[in-house]
């Protein structure tokens, strides 16, 4: 998909003719430019200007988010910052591999390496091996700066909470794809099988990279319900469902406000995980992507954004 047909820039169009304010779309779709008389703002990729600079840069650092977070007393998934070999001057004089392997040991179910800064799950690694440990290492530090490390944690929920000024928005969980066994087929075999073709490109290098082949080849019982990845990322085939209010949706909410509120994220998403009926943040992000809720609630997405730029040309 073009940048210039992303959700984000087709819901700043329509608010801006809506509004007779003049839209400048450059930089393939990734710079709009917006013009209301002598007022003009900008929005850089999904970032609209609202939070300040220093709540944009934690935000997008995971360890510095969990650090503050930690410092705050809100609950979150720790995250263990590593430079890059490229930022050596940086490093401490006895480097950092040994560090990573302590980190290992002390995980047994395993640990969770991926850049510090980026979204959408891509180069996130589940480790847990000291082999499988310098492959992700490597192949992070081959594209990015700084990686971050937190154990591996078996999730039983991941939410998103959209927020803007501390109000939620929009609150949905990820629903990570699955299958459910017929006793006659193997898991790939229903996976190939029961996916929408769409959605078999997101799942398929997943499910062949992190799963043992033997897995791939058993045959769950009739009935018995197996999810295709463990990760809950939108871009890698999980699928977003709105939660209704109640007990889940406030416990979500009260920890994603008091998440914004430590950083001053005016507008953002928080996502917060549940590990053993306990909740917990697990990262912030100041760039509100939606476009997979697109597909299924295009009217509230563009709410949400209409909301947001209504505070910019307040």
């Amino acid at each position: 998909m073009l940048n210039s047909q992303r959700t984000f820039v087709d819901a700043v169009r329509k608010y801006c003719s809506e509004r007779g304010i003049v839209v400048d779309v450059r930089s393939q779709g990734w710079l709009l430019m917006m013009q209301k008389g002598s007022e003009r703002r900008f929005a850089l990729g999904y970032d609209l200007g609202l939070n300040s600079s220093a709540t944009h840069r934690i935000a997008n650092d995971k360890s510095a988010t969990a650090d503050v977070l930690e410092v705050c007393g809100i609950p979150c998934v720790p995250h263990t910052l590593f430079l890059s070999p490229k930022l050596s001057e940086y490093i401490p004089p006895a480097g950092s591999w040994e560090a990573m392997l302590q980190l290992l040991d002390e995980n047994p179910n395993g640990i969770v390496v991926k850049p510090n800064e980026g979204t959408g799950g891509n180069s996130v690694f589940k480790v847990l091996t000291r082999s499988k440990l310098e492959l992700a290492v490597s192949t992070i530090f081959s594209s990015n700066r700084s990686l971050a490390i937190s154990p591996y944690l078996a999730l039983d929920e991941e939410v998103r909470v959209v927020v803007i000024d501390y109000i939620p928005f929009v609150v949905y969980s990820k629903s990570r794809p699955s299958v459910v066994g017929d006793g006659k087929r193997s898991l790939l075999q229903l996976a190939l099988a029961d996916m929408p073709s769409g959605k078999l490109s997101d799942i398929l290098p997943d499910m062949l990279g992190d799963l043992d082949p033997s897995i791939l080849d058993n045959v769950p019982l009739a009935g018995q319900r197996h999810t295709l990845n463990w990760r809950h990322n939108l871009g890698r085939g999980a699928e977003p469902v709105l939660l209704e209010q109640g007990p889940t949706w406030q416990a979500c909410v009260d920890i994603a406000l008091m998440a914004a509120r430590a950083i001053s994220l005016r507008f953002g998403s928080v996502d917060v995980v549940q590990v053993d009926g306990t909740w917990r943040v697990l990262e912030i992000n100041s760039g509100v992507m939606m476009e997979a809720l697109s597909e299924q609630h295009p009217g509230l997405v563009d709410a949400v954004y209409h909301a947001a730029l209504d505070k910019i040309f307040s």
